[in-house]
């Protein structure tokens, strides 16, 4: 079957060397000129993956991001021309599953955008009982998770590595590992990617943020002794 791209820039050179990119890698594409429109056509249509620009007039990226994951489970790539950590950080707060910042290489751009289709499309259905640490609950046949009780909503890449975390209590995961499991063993970004997701997620375990630990010059593992 054949991928489908939906690329959403303003500059439309950017968007013609992308399409251009992945049509040679065989991909079927569509284009978006702002989030509004690739909003609208993630709702008349299913894509294995969006790659969209963050500043953008009327709707920006993130914005798209957050109202394209409201009603379908569409894989994100984000480009923009700012590389901070701070941008970083709420991009993958917001879902997105990877970052590439301007000016960048189309063939990297394509080697990500490979990566992340495969793993979207080869995701195995998950049949394992809940697993129970305290006050946290994770549930994988529902892809749920509860904090004392109560419902807390984490992106696809925090619940991953909390599975992870969770089906490995008490065993030290290196980022690579975490890298490997939960992003696919082929990604070849910045491994402070993990640090930042980590953060993001203890962030949402409230009281039980302090379960991760992490393990100088090693990694991290999940104990919680609460």
């Amino acid at each position: 079957m054949v991928a489908k791209i939906l690329i959403c820039d303003d500059e439309p050179d950017i968007v013609r060397l992308i399409a251009r990119y992945a049509e040679r890698e065989g991909y079927e594409v569509t284009q978006a000129s702002d989030g509004r429109e690739a909003i609208e056509l993630c709702r008349e249509k299913d894509y294995d993956l969006v790659i969209m620009d963050v500043m953008m007039p009327d709707t920006d990226g993130f914005t798209a991001c957050k109202k394209i994951h409201e009603s379908k489970d569409i894989p994100v790539l984000m480009l923009s021309a700012r590389g901070t950590e701070y941008d970083k950080l709420f991009g993958f707060e917001v879902g997105i599953d990877d970052y590439v910042t301007k000016p960048f290489s189309p063939k990297e751009l394509m080697a990500r955008a490979k990566v992340i289709i495969r793993r979207h499309q080869g995701s195995p259905a998950v049949k394992e009982q809940r697993l129970v640490c305290g006050g946290i609950e994770l549930d994988p046949l529902g892809h749920e998770v509860y904090v004392d009780g109560q419902k807390t909503e984490l992106t696809a890449k925090e619940y991953g590595i909390l599975l992870y975390l969770m089906q490995n209590k008490g065993i030290v995961l290196s980022r690579d590992k975490i890298l490997d499991k939960v992003w696919g063993y082929d990604y070849f970004g910045d491994d402070r990617t993990v640090d930042w997701q980590i953060k993001l997620l203890r962030n949402k375990l409230g009281r039980y943020r302090d379960a991760i630990h992490t393990i100088r010059g090693a990694g991290y593992k999940f104990e919680n002794e609460t």
